[in-house]
């Protein structure tokens, strides 16, 4: 068994394993390491056999252990990094290491290998359990995965049933063409004596009509198929991406845009033209094989026996050939979704691409994806052109017996022509829908793969599950609690320990620390963007678990230090948080972050259209938007993660007094490293490390000799001074 998502996806380390005798369908899985031994960045691969584990490195250096001589595989963790050790004889021998961002991927592996020690293979369920970190491309099951996207259908029966009385209509139809152009063309209407003789034009008259109508009922099938395909689509299309909203931050940051694109839209398009050509063809197809091969065995049984000849080498030719085309197809969508991931971060940070002048490094990094995907594209099409020929061609050797038996008959009296000329008719009629059956597995399995990767994103359990029995507040009081909290973003890499700390209603707390201390991540876990793994965030005395996320976000406002607008008005975009807001609510709003006075300025006021992300408006301008979105919301609490980073002094003494009359009554955070920002806080917090090392007053704080928080306020102090500032921390 093979699982595409181990697959080894560098040609060059292929080649280099030939050399020991080693071909890409004698690995069952593999995995890319990125760490040697010294912690230097480099790639190796170990690849787990049917009956032994091989590593390779860059440099061709090979190794190999036989299952029967491994008694263990595990992973073991460090600081940075980790190491995927194999226990033989008592001997731990380390055989490839690896970044932290590798751990899901390592334990899946770990997991596949396993079961291979254990002489069985491995199952989804575990696959997954070992792998929520990534995309773990596991074979479902054909059959249940097809019956699944099938599921849709019957919301659509009216038009199904229109579909399938017109395909059958249509076929019944069709079937009567070979035998009007054979046996009544040549022996009763240009043969002397035949019931038809002679009536040419009539016959063509009707041949033009069955033409027609088939025609016709091509075009309703179509138009009926485009409809019942494109809603079932955008059912799948909306069932994604509802289901990519309920899954936690921790999802989104581990993947890459171009990748979840894909399955959104390329995933999703795949699916749509199987159902709109593939299944009506496959069914019409079907039923066309069915009815004609009938037909034929009762008119001539030795004639069709002569036909299937070839079927038994078909069939194993297409054997040999789904699983490297199942191969083929996973890699085009990975290089395909890497080559989107490098037009996104090009775009979005296009900005930076000029200022460095890195226009010619853009154009090489695309062209490096785009090659790459251009080049499995081409092993995908030569693949293709190899197979589908040859088994056209094998097809047509049934033909071939047909005209040399059937002749044969016609010559001992056994036959007329024209009862051969409808049979060959037939046969025709037969080698279209039998090399469109050829041909589908290459369709399917592109369908699988795709319905096999959306349903990974549907049926994936979020890290942030709600409570059924969540409790809805309307409006919290705003007391906020953290008890004993210890979280981690990686394993082993503890970003907050043991922190405890309160915040009373409608008090303002400042969190103070170096970058990288802590400070963010607990208002992520305050607003439930992760769950954290040891102690408690308490809301009004409730563990955020048990609140319902509408509770808790419709009572939370942030102001983030990493501002996103989004297109649209900027009404709108003040509004985000309450859609039903009237302009005079978004303009108060405006009016109380200092936003009006540019907005009105504007060419269309608020109703300016931005661009992409906002990049209309200077960075100051699209924080006091961002402030007033979270000022609309009235919320019970207020996170501000730097929000006035961006503005300049005089417009953050503008923002500060409307944050002093804002605050009042709320419960207040905020992230700052002004201090001009947090001496008006009724306590500070200081983080450092992921530990709670002081609190107090900026007064108390700013006077305590050595501590944390008067280093960072006097080094501030001194660099102010320095750069001929004046400095209002004290």
């Amino acid at each position: 068994m093979s699982y595409s998502e181990f697959n080894i996806n560098d040609a060059s380390v292929l080649d280099k394993l030939k050399a020991y005798g080693i071909k890409e369908d004698d690995i069952a899985a593999a995995l890319e390491c990125d760490l040697t031994d010294t912690q230097m960045y480099a790639k190796s691969t170990i690849c787990a056999l049917s009956d032994a584990l091989c590593v390779i490195d860059n440099e061709g250096r090979f190794f190999r252990k036989d299952y029967k001589d491994i008694e263990d595989i595990y992973a073991e963790n460090y600081v940075s990094s980790g190491a995927v050790i194999i226990k033989c004889n008592g001997e731990e021998i380390p055989v490839g290491y690896f970044t932290l961002t590798l751990s899901a991927k390592t334990e899946g592996f770990i997991a596949i290998v396993k079961k291979l020690l254990s002489g069985d293979a491995a199952n989804e369920e575990e696959i997954n359990t070992h792998n929520q970190g990534d995309f773990s491309y596991i074979n479902k099951g054909r059959k249940k995965l097809f019956f699944r996207v099938m599921s849709y259908v019957p919301r659509y029966m009216p038009q199904l049933i229109s579909m399938i009385a017109i395909i059958i209509i249509a076929t019944a139809v069709n079937m009567v063409r070979p035998y009007i152009t054979g046996t009544i063309l040549y022996d009763e209407v240009l043969t002397k004596g035949g019931k038809y003789y002679g009536q040419i034009l009539p016959l063509v008259g009707i041949l033009v009509g069955i033409s027609a109508f088939s025609v016709l009922m091509g075009i309703l099938q179509g138009r009926i198929g485009a409809d019942m395909s494109g809603k079932i689509i955008y059912d799948i299309k909306m069932e994604v991406f509802s289901s990519m909203q309920k899954l936690g931050m921790s999802f989104f940051t581990s993947k890459r845009t171009g990748n979840l694109l894909n399955r959104v839209n390329s995933d999703a398009l795949d699916i749509q033209y199987f159902l709109n050509d593939g299944l009506p063809n496959f069914i019409i197809n079907g039923l066309t094989i069915c009815c004609v091969g009938l037909y034929l065995f009762i008119v001539n049984p030795l004639l069709s026996v002569s036909v299937l000849i070839p079927v038994p080498i078909i069939a194993l030719i297409i054997k040999k050939s789904a699983r490297k085309f199942k191969k083929l197809k996973w890699h085009t969508w990975r290089r395909s979704s890497s080559m989107n991931t490098v037009i996104n971060d090009t775009f979005m940070g296009i900005r930076v691409v000029k200022a460095f002048g890195r226009e010619e490094r853009a154009v090489k990094r695309f062209f490096g994806a785009s090659r790459e995907l251009y080049e499995n594209r081409l092993r995908e099409g030569v693949a293709s052109a190899k197979v589908f020929p040859l088994l056209s061609w094998i097809m047509t050797l049934g033909g071939l017996v047909v005209w040399g038996l059937g002749g044969a008959q016609v010559v001992w009296g056994k036959l007329t022509f024209g009862e051969l000329m409808s049979f060959t008719g037939y046969l025709s009629l037969l080698y279209g829908p039998v090399n469109f059956m050829v041909k589908i597995f290459d369709w399917w399995t592109s369908c699988m793969n795709s319905a096999q990767r959306i349903f990974e994103v549907v049926d994936r359990e979020t890290d942030v599950p709600e409570s059924p029995d969540a409790l809805y507040t309307q409006r919290m009081k705003g007391e906020v609690e953290l008890k004993n909290v210890s979280f981690s973003y990686e394993p082993n890499k503890s970003v907050l320990k043991n922190v405890s700390f309160k915040v009373n209603k409608g008090e303002m707390i400042g969190l103070v620390g170096h970058s990288g201390a802590g400070k963010s991540t607990i208002t992520n876990i305050i607003t439930r963007l992760y769950d954290v793994f040891d102690g408690e965030v308490l809301i009004d005395g409730v563990n955020v678990k048990n609140i319902s996320n509408e509770s808790l976000h419709s009572n939370i406002g942030m102001v983030l230090q990493e501002t996103y607008l989004f297109s649209g008005s900027i009404a709108e975009n003040i509004a985000y948080g309450k859609p039903d807001a009237s302009i005079e609510e978004i303009i108060d709003a405006a009016k109380a972050a200092h936003a009006h006075e540019f907005i009105v300025n504007l060419p269309d006021g608020y109703d300016t259209r931005l661009g992409k992300g906002g990049t209309d408006l200077s960075g100051g301008e699209k924080q006091r938007i961002s402030i007033a979105r979270a000022i609309l919301m009235n919320p019970a609490i207020l996170i501000f993660d730097e929000a006035t980073s961006s503005l300049d002094t005089e417009t953050e003494q503008k923002i500060q007094q409307a944050m002093q009359s804002l605050v009042k009554g709320r419960t207040t955070i905020a992230i700052a490293h002004r201090f001009s920002t947090l001496k008006n806080a009724d306590r500070l917090v200081v983080v450092e490390n992921g530990r709670i090392v002081e609190e107090g007053t900026h007064e108390e704080l700013f006077n305590k000799e050595n501590g944390v928080y008067a280093n960072m306020a006097h080094m501030q102090l001194n660099a102010l001074n320095f750069q001929g500032g004046v400095a209002d921390g004290k």
